[in-house]
C-alpha cells in the first residue's frame, strides 16, 4: 500500500516538475527584453548595451533593450512586473529601486512581484560643478550657498535616488540650502548640467566622470570612504565631512517565478559576458564600475539594506517621489 502510495505522490509531481525542465532546457526560444526603467544616456542603459552583444552571442538570441523611463525607475518596473516568468524578460534596475518603496505607493511589490538575479556593480556619485562657476573646493561651494540660500541648483537622476539622498545630508550637515532638479535619469540630467542649466549635479561616477574631459564640468567630490582611480586628486566627502558616504548600483531581477536553471543560466552568461576584455574595461575604466557580480541571495540581502538605510532619510526629509 505505502508503494502505491508513492507511486501515486511521484506520478502527481511529475507533471509539475517535467514543464519547468523542459522550459529550461528549451531556454531561449525567442528573442528577450531587457528593460530598462530609465532614459537612454545614463549609466544604467550604457551598462545594459555594454553587455548587449555578448549576451546574445552566448544565449543565441536577440536581446531588445526596452527604455521605460519615469517614477525613478518605478513605471518601467511596473511594466516589467507584469511579465511572465519565462525567461523572456529581465530587469536592470538602478539604487532608487531600494528606495522607491519609501517614496510612492508602488503598483508591484518588490519582494514578491521580483526575483533578484545578480548584483552586477557599485560606485560612488560624483558631485561636479559647471566650469561656468569658479568653484573648486566643497568648502568653495559652501560658502557661496551660505550667502545665497537656494540660489544655487543641482540636478539628480531622480526624486529619492540615492545622490539625491546624499545631498540632502550633506545639506543638513553643512547648513547650506541648494534647490533640487531631478530628472527622470542620468541621460536628462547630464544634458542640462552639460548646457549649463543647472549649476551642480549629483551623478554616479559611471555617469560623470566620462563628461569630465568636455570641459563644461568640474568635479568637486566623491562620496565613497576611497578615491577611486580615475579621480584621485578629487577628495571623497568624508575628508570635509566626516561619517557621510553614498553609493550607487545596478543589479538585475527577473519576474518572480522564472525557473530557477534559467535564473542560474542567465546569471552565469551575464557573467561570464562582464568577464570579457572588452566589457570589463568598459565598465572599470570608463564607467568607473566596481564589478561584483553576485548572486541572487546576496542581491536581495543588499537590496534589503539599502532599503533600511535609505528609507529613514526619506521619512524624516518627508520626500515625495516622482510620478
Amino acid at each position: 500500500m505505502e508503494l502505491s502510495r508513492r507511486s501515486l505522490l511521484g506520478a502527481a509531481v511529475l507533471p509539475l516538475v517535467a514543464p519547468v525542465r523542459t522550459q529550461a532546457q528549451t531556454w531561449p526560444s525567442g528573442p528577450i527584453r531587457f528593460i530598462v526603467p530609465f532614459p537612454p544616456g545614463g549609466s544604467t542603459d550604457a551598462l545594459a548595451r555594454v553587455v548587449q552583444s555578448g549576451l546574445q552571442q552566448r544565449l543565441g538570441a536577440n536581446i531588445i533593450i526596452e527604455n521605460r523611463p519615469g517614477a525613478s525607475g518605478a513605471a518601467g518596473t511596473a511594466v516589467f512586473a507584469k511579465s511572465l516568468p519565462d525567461g523572456n524578460t529581465w530587469l536592470l534596475v538602478f539604487d532608487t529601486h531600494s528606495v522607491n518603496p519609501y517614496l510612492m505607493n508602488l503598483q508591484y511589490d518588490t519582494e514578491k512581484d521580483l526575483d533578484p538575479v545578480m548584483l552586477v556593480a557599485t560606485a560612488p556619485y560624483l558631485l561636479a560643478v559647471s566650469t561656468k562657476h569658479d568653484f573648486k573646493t566643497l568648502a568653495e561651494v559652501v560658502t557661496a550657498a551660505k550667502a545665497k540660500p537656494d540660489g544655487l541648483s543641482y540636478a539628480s537622476v531622480g526624486s529619492g535616488s540615492i545622490g539625491h539622498l546624499f545631498m540632502v545630508l550633506l545639506q543638513k550637515k553643512t547648513g547650506v540650502k541648494l534647490t533640487h532638479v531631478p530628472y527622470r535619469g542620468g541621460g536628462p540630467a547630464m544634458n542640462d548640467a552639460l548646457g549649463g542649466h543647472v549649476d551642480f549635479i549629483i551623478g554616479s561616477v559611471a555617469l560623470v566622470t566620462p563628461q569630465l574631459g568636455s570641459g563644461k564640468l568640474r568635479p568637486i567630490v566623491q562620496t565613497g570612504e576611497k578615491r577611486v582611480p580615475a579621480l584621485t586628486d578629487v577628495p571623497t566627502v568624508t575628508e570635509s565631512v566626516p561619517d557621510l558616504t553614498a553609493y550607487t548600483w545596478w543589479g538585475v531581477f527577473a519576474p518572480a517565478g522564472t525557473p530557477k536553471p534559467i535564473v542560474e543560466r542567465f546569471n552565469k552568461e551575464l557573467a561570464e559576458t562582464i568577464k570579457e576584455e572588452r566589457v570589463t574595461k568598459a565598465l572599470t575604466e570608463s564607467q568607473q564600475m566596481t564589478l561584483v557580480m553576485a548572486g541572487p541571495e546576496e542581491l536581495r540581502k543588499f537590496n534589503t539594506a539599502q532599503g533600511k538605510l535609505w528609507g529613514p532619510v526619506v521619512k524624516e526629509n518627508d520626500i515625495k517621489g516622482e510620478m
